[in-house]
């Protein structure tokens, strides 16, 4: 198993292209960004921690469940928000007042910070860590060094 922070980036970059399809996460076929994350794992941790359940594309909003961020935490090893390194998988709060629902994993950092994603409409892509990003991220992960 290998949680190297470049083998990660360069995997998910191997995503870029990738259909969004929600709930898929096969490469080239179709992904949504939980998809990408898991799809990731597979390459460099392992076999998938558990199965997924079906999710709808609010991520129980409506309810303000914070469903992805508790997987998040009990999947993936929490780091602090100002600890950013290549590798981090890092959600995002689209809204204020909305649950945390989006993911992607740093693949650059410093003055040229980047990220890969998956958002419908887009498919898979690497974007701009910009300001606007930085704002909504509410959690930072690692890839856990070996499975659980």
């Amino acid at each position: 198993m290998n949680t190297d922070p470049q083998k990660i980036a360069q995997v998910a970059r191997s995503w870029i292209g990738t259909p969004y399809r929600h709930q898929a996460a096969t490469r080239g076929a179709g992904s949504d960004c939980l998809g990408l994350v898991r799809g990731v794992w597979r390459e460099v941790v392992g076999q998938e921690p558990t199965a997924v359940p079906a999710y709808s594309m609010d991520w129980s909003e409506p309810q303000g469940d914070e469903r992805l961020w508790r997987a998040a935490r009990r999947y993936l090893k929490t780091k602090p928000l100002q600890h950013e390194a290549v590798g981090d998988v890092i959600l995002f709060r689209m809204r204020s007042s909305a649950v945390a629902k989006h993911l992607g994993i740093v693949v650059e950092v410093a003055q040229h910070a980047r990220f890969v994603h998956a958002y419908a409409g887009h498919g898979v892509v690497e974007s701009p860590l910009s300001g606007p990003w930085r704002r909504r991220i509410v959690g930072r992960f690692e890839y856990p060094m070996e499975m659980r």
